[in-house]
């Protein structure tokens, strides 16, 4: 019996795909990344993801696991080989159970994040991960990336989240750590090898997570600021004001927000241009009387001593929800103006200031007239320092040409400052050659003894990360 038909057997013949159109699973989001499965296989249940793996183990055959296919470093999608088995847990979307009382929900993989987030809002608790792509990224996809987000600055990334997983591993063997324990010291901590490890080590197929009880109010404002040392002082002063309320700051430079102006103009533009923008969100267990007095304290303290020289405090929830669009059209805006290079780095938040100075005129120097799309997640020292092409320049072209030469530059200084290449994308194949020349050997031994460890055959989304 051939492969293929041993995975229909399992599976069902309907979910084993592998003629017709299969570009949903094999081209990947920003479409630079275009594989060739040797079949699309859709599990509905951990067993049957288990099966799958047992019978590729048998076969030698390499799976490639993917959830929404929403990533940004080619970890999801196949190589072009057509030998690699695209292992979609998009059907196993079940939210299996959530406790209030210990304030966690166990929901499978392939769920979708703002499903998780609607389940856990009707229970009358939030679940905090939240992140442009909530509307089609999983669950698993989260906990494999270890995502981030625009709420890292309170509850942490999705590794802080996560209490437990239930993992196949690379012998089709399922491990069930699904604990909602907070404390649980009885060995390693196996949980904390999968999560960020990209299905490498193993897949994981459900998680428990942490909730919180919705916030009494939530409050959302744009301040306008003259310098990014003017953004980060602001953060300090917010972070003095409104201690673990303060729950989002996100700054965002003029251009990133004028190309969001140009290709999307029904978006609101409540305040004038500004060299940088920042949007701030708090969340408070008070009523929402005192915590906008708060907030409005704190924009004014701001003005007052200089650090800002405009602010705009959201009326309602839906004109807090309009600014936070503004800020995750970011992206789509840039997509639209082009091809472009992408980076995801992690910077000490006092150090950010003289790393994007020297970085942007490092930039111009090598390149005049490149443009700097700048915008991240400030409050956890996060930036999404993007670099588009010259005005009138093909952006394919740029990116052909100049992509290695523009990312020594950008990692060369983010290395200067004692930052990350990668904060929350990944590594995937995107960012795996500077993995290797980047990363201590000592590091690099322990991380391939690992994967020799739990995937001997190499047979897990191989050519990712390592």
């Amino acid at each position: 019996m051939t492969l293929l038909a041993r995975l229909r057997d399992i599976v069902g013949p309907a979910q084993v795909l592998s003629n017709g159109d299969l570009s949903a699973w094999e081209l990947d989001w920003r479409r630079r990344w275009r594989g060739k499965a040797l079949a699309v296989v859709r599990p509905g249940s951990t067993e049957e993801v288990a099966a799958v793996v047992r019978v590729c183990a048998a076969c030698g055959t390499a799976i490639v696991p993917q959830g929404g296919n929403t990533g940004l470093v080619g970890g999801g999608v196949p190589d072009a080989s057509g030998t690699q088995v695209l292992l979609s847990l998009q059907r196993m979307h079940r939210v299996r159970e959530i406790d209030t009382a210990n304030l966690t929900l166990t929901a499978d993989a392939g769920c979708v994040l703002q499903a998780v987030q609607e389940a856990a809002r009707a229970q009358g608790l939030l679940f905090p991960l939240s992140l442009a792509a909530e509307g089609s990224c999983t669950l698993g996809g989260n906990l494999a990336t270890n995502a981030g987000g625009t709420q890292v600055l309170r509850w942490g990334n999705a590794r802080d989240l996560c209490l437990g997983l239930e993992v196949v591993t690379a012998q089709g063997e399922v491990w069930s750590g699904l604990s909602g324990l907070r404390k649980d010291n009885t060995g390693y901590d196996l949980r904390d090898l999968f999560v960020g490890s990209e299905g490498t080590l193993g897949i994981i197929t459900a998680a428990t997570m942490k909730l919180a009880p919705l916030p009494a109010a939530t409050t959302t404002a744009l301040a306008a600021c003259a310098t990014l040392a003017d953004c980060v002082a602001l953060l300090g002063l917010a972070r003095q004001r409104l201690g673990a309320g303060l729950t989002g700051f996100e700054a965002m430079g003029r251009f990133a927000l004028d190309l969001v102006v140009r290709h999307f103009p029904a978006l609101p533009n409540p305040l004038p241009a500004a060299p940088w923008t920042v949007l701030l969100e708090q969340s408070d267990t008070e009523g929402e009387a005192q915590a906008r007095e708060r907030f409005e304290a704190l924009l004014g303290a701001a003005l007052e001593a200089g650090i800002v020289s405009d602010a705009v405090v959201a009326e309602s929830l839906a004109q807090s929800q309009a600014l936070w669009h503004v800020r995750e059209s970011i992206p789509l805006a840039q997509a639209e103006e082009g091809v472009n290079i992408k980076h995801d780095i992690s910077v000490p938040v006092s150090r950010i200031p003289a790393f994007v100075d020297e970085t942007d005129a490092a930039l111009q120097r090598h390149l005049p007239g490149i443009r700097l799309v700048n915008f991240g997640h400030l409050g956890d020292g996060n930036l999404h320092y993007n670099v588009q092409a010259p005005a009138g320049v093909d952006g394919r072209r740029f990116l052909d040409e100049q992509e290695h030469a523009v990312n020594r530059i950008v990692f060369d200084a983010v290395a200067a400052c004692g930052g990350s290449f990668s904060a929350e994308h990944g590594i995937g194949a995107l960012k795996r050659d500077e993995l290797a020349a980047r990363k201590s050997p000592v590091a690099l031994k322990l991380m391939r003894g690992i994967k020799a460890a739990l995937d001997p055959q190499g047979l897990l989304n191989p050519g990712r990360m390592l």
